[in-house]
């Protein structure tokens, strides 16, 4: 693909997905442009600094990521590929690699992905509070261009910034605000408590804690329990 072509298809695939319904469109656009380039892997999250574990909500999971055939979800993604923590220090997209076995697995950050193994571009989004979520797209032979670096990093970003519109941030439920309940568990929160924790001292089900941190964000308008934290604290709903 010719640094003209990549960028005709990547802006044409960008407007698509600005324009997408449903998360669905989105993933048919982004299929669309990266399955010829070899990638047939995809991960589409929300993230935070704030957070131990980086990863806050997936929107997408597909794909054999780790070349073994294991049923993919997101307790499995987060044990066993770590290349997320990357986004922290470096701030722009990069390519990695991955070799090993099962349970086994090394992951680089790579200037070029070359030889065998499981090859990716990560492209972390950031905006007014800092990282807000990123896409990685993985497969076995990739083109690793930098033309299609850039196609694939504006493609990224702009299937996030979709797809958090759709799944975190109903207009009808956006900026309202919070019940006594969940300004309790948002404040639990705020002073460091995990979710497990503060389902024990209210007498809730973790279920019911992530469900109420989930309104939470929805209600103030951000993709992020770190970003919902400061907003609240900013809207004067929780005491800093």
């Amino acid at each position: 693909m010719t640094p003209a072509d990549a960028a005709e298809r990547a802006f044409a695939t960008a407007i698509a997905i600005q324009g997408a319904k449903t998360l669905v469109a989105i993933q048919a656009a982004v299929r669309a442009l990266a399955t010829p380039l070899g990638y047939d892997r995809f991960v589409l999250f929300s993230a935070s600094a704030a957070r131990d574990e980086v990863v806050d909500t997936f929107y997408w999971l597909e794909g054999d990521w780790f070349g073994d055939g294991t049923e993919l979800d997101a307790q499995t993604y987060l044990r066993r590929c770590p290349v997320s923590r990357h986004m922290l220090s470096l701030h722009e997209p990069f390519f990695w690699t991955k070799t090993g076995a099962r349970d086994k697995d090394l992951y680089r950050v790579v200037r070029t992905p070359q030889g065998v193994g499981v090859h990716g571009l990560q492209v972390p989004v950031f905006g007014p509070l800092g990282l807000e979520g990123a896409m990685s797209l993985g497969g076995e032979r990739i083109d690793a261009s930098a033309q299609t670096k850039l196609a694939l990093s504006l493609v990224g970003q702009a299937a996030f910034l979709a797809a958090r519109k759709l799944l975190e941030m109903p207009v009808e439920e956006a900026m309202t605000a919070l019940s006594d309940r969940e300004r309790e568990v948002l404040a639990w929160t705020a002073a460091g408590r995990r979710q497990t924790e503060i389902a024990e001292t209210l007498g809730l089900s973790e279920r019911t804690v992530e469900n109420h941190l989930r309104r939470v964000r929805r209600r103030l308008g951000v993709a992020t329990t770190a970003q919902a934290v400061r907003v609240a604290i900013r809207n004067g709903e929780i005491a800093a």
